[in-house]
């Protein structure tokens, strides 16, 4: 359960040591006989008083302190409404400290359980807000307990922002709508003086079937883009056969020498052979160059030996 404001209690250091000093001096002053028994009470009682009257907000919090059950705003100073940040003083009995709001900046977890998008999917999703009080007036006066209304605000502002997009946006726009309904609480929670200044989408959770699914049409999709690129290469590697085969035509000596290059590379590894049609072997005269590459092969080994 989450709550609005830190409970202190009547003392602090300052207060303690007060009470103590005041006390300790009106023990001695009774064991000297200085003061009666009626003053050394009168003397405890207003110890005690004098030691509740002092409080102590930390740097980042603001005292909320009504008098006679009214607030009493900022411009009686220095009996103001808020006090702090440090040590002040409040009137026992007639003024009380009604709170201690933090004005730093605080983060709320919240969460969308089986909520249906657009399209009917439905979907838990797990978010964050940063928020902070910049008017502890306004948030200790026109709201009970604003940090579970912000939590409540911002489950119901989520809920809405599903309902309004379909499956692939939320996916694919996280950052944007995090942005719209961040902008969706600060409307809502600034007449209260709360900003909200970010809102997190950590996670996207959906049914684990449809997972598998929307996997196996990514795979799908991504082999059909495969199979595109393979076909157009394919198509690209025949224009330039067709091209190829068009400067071939119109000369025979570039297409002899590139028979003669292509019966060269395939011949000169260890232990290959080239098996080519014998057509071929009469257009472009490929047989003496095989014996020639052979021949030379042969000597090669030789003159190793």
């Amino acid at each position: 359960m989450t709550t609005n404001v830190i409970n202190k209690g009547w003392f602090n250091p300052i207060s303690l040591t007060v009470l103590l000093v005041l006390i300790s001096v009106s023990i001695i002053l009774s064991v000297l006989q200085i003061v009666n028994v009626q003053v050394f009470v009168l003397l405890i009682l207003f110890s005690g008083l004098l030691a509740t009257s002092i409080r102590i907000a930390d740097q980042w919090e603001r005292a909320v302190v009504l008098r006679m059950g009214k607030f009493k705003g900022q411009s009686s100073a220095p009996m103001k409404g808020l006090r702090g940040p440090g040590p002040f003083m409040i009137i026992p009995i007639i003024d009380s400290v009604s709170a201690y709001i933090d004005q730093r900046v605080r983060v709320s977890a919240f969460k969308a359980e089986q909520t249906l998008t657009k399209d009917t999917v439905p979907v838990n999703v797990d978010a964050v807000v940063y928020w902070t009080v910049w008017d502890v007036e306004k948030a200790a006066l026109e709201v009970q307990e604003y940090q579970r209304a912000i939590e409540h605000i911002a489950q119901t502002g989520l809920r809405d922002t599903i309902g309004k997009h379909e499956l692939s946006t939320l996916l694919q726009e996280r950052d944007k709508i995090a942005e719209d309904l961040q902008h969706v609480l600060d409307r809502n929670t600034n007449p209260w003086g709360i900003t909200c200044q970010t809102v997190g989408i950590n996670d996207i959770a959906i049914p684990q079937d449809l997972a598998d699914a929307m996997s196996k049409e990514a795979q799908a999709e991504r082999e059909r883009r495969a199979r595109v690129i393979l076909g157009t290469a394919e198509t690209e590697i025949a224009e330039k056969f067709e091209l190829a085969s068009r400067k071939y035509t119109d000369n025979p000596v570039a297409l002899h020498l590139r028979g003669m290059n292509m019966l060269f590379e395939g011949l000169k590894e260890k232990g290959s052979m080239v098996i080519v049609p014998s057509s071929a072997l009469d257009s472009m005269n490929l047989g003496a160059m095989g014996g020639l590459v052979s021949l030379a092969k042969s000597n090669e080994a030789f003159a190793h030996e």
